[in-house]
């Protein structure tokens, strides 16, 4: 069907994502597709020694299962901060990323997971990496004709801290920043993992290399994740409109970068 109606078709899964462009007019399909009746896009479970998510499965499934929670916890994280109860049971991950708002607080988790997208078209599959996936505002890897269809992931090794924190847009829960932050130390208790993954801030969700490379092999001390976090705007190209200036979000990536490092840190050693 979407080869049929090429670029007058839009997938409809939760929602959550389409129907608000409708009603603003910034999208306007002849051909909507829904995907609800596809049973196999909606899962969650371990396979291969990794943990995969069906595009369709909802943010409170997300949220709410047992797999999850016990081995892809930052996930859990960023879906229970998604809207509200409403939204959480309508919502679905494959939706969101597609959509690939520069304020939806799923890319950052999926960034600082590592976590492999899978695109189906008529043509068969690919595997694209979450670096590679979000490309600028509202445009992902995703090429006409091609569907999102799950995403896995590596379990969170033993011993790993993680956070996502954000600072929420009152009405709508949209993070003006939030911050995804993974921290493992090796034996000499220095970072043998840092992660950080801001969204929010610029046009796309991406990898804060330089706050990651401020904590990579030392010891998080509250000097080192302060200094680290200071670098998570570095690169960026801070987006302001009414909610936040483009200063205040560089300042809100750092505060919360901090935030999220010192939470992540406090889980390494529990």
């Amino acid at each position: 069907m979407l080869g049929r109606f090429g670029e007058d078709a839009k997938l409809l899964a939760g929602g959550h994502s389409l129907l608000p462009m409708m009603k603003l007019r910034l999208a306007q399909p002849t051909h909507l597709i829904d995907l609800a009746g596809v049973g196999e896009l909606a899962f969650i479970k371990e396979e291969a020694g990794k943990i995969v998510v069906g595009a369709a499965s909802t943010h409170s499934q997300l949220e709410s299962s047992d797999l999850v929670r016990g081995k892809l916890g930052l996930l859990g994280e960023c879906a229970g901060a998604i809207g509200d109860v409403q939204v959480r049971n309508r919502g679905t991950i494959g939706g969101s990323l597609a959509h690939a708002d520069p304020a939806a607080d799923y890319p950052a988790g999926v960034l600082a997971l590592e976590g492999e997208i899978t695109l189906a078209s008529a043509s068969g599959t690919r595997i694209v990496k979450a670096a590679d996936f979000f490309v600028d505002f509202l445009t992902t890897a995703l090429k006409p004709g091609e569907i999102l269809t799950q995403v896995s992931f590596a379990p969170i090794a033993a011993g790993t801290g993680y956070a996502y924190v954000k600072h929420p847009q009152p009405a709508s829960g949209f993070a003006i920043v939030g911050v995804a932050a993974m921290l493992k130390l090796n034996a000499q208790g220095n970072c043998e993992i840092a992660r950080v993954a801001v969204t929010g801030l610029g046009a796309k969700a991406f990898r804060a290399t330089a706050a990651e490379n401020g904590l990579s092999g030392k010891a998080p001390s509250a000097q080192a994740i302060t200094a680290a976090a200071s670098h998570a705007a570095d690169g960026a190209d801070p987006m302001s409109d009414i909610h936040a200036s483009a200063d205040f979000r560089a300042e809100l990536a750092r505060v919360y970068a901090r935030r999220a490092l010192e939470q992540a840190l406090a889980r390494c050693k529990r």
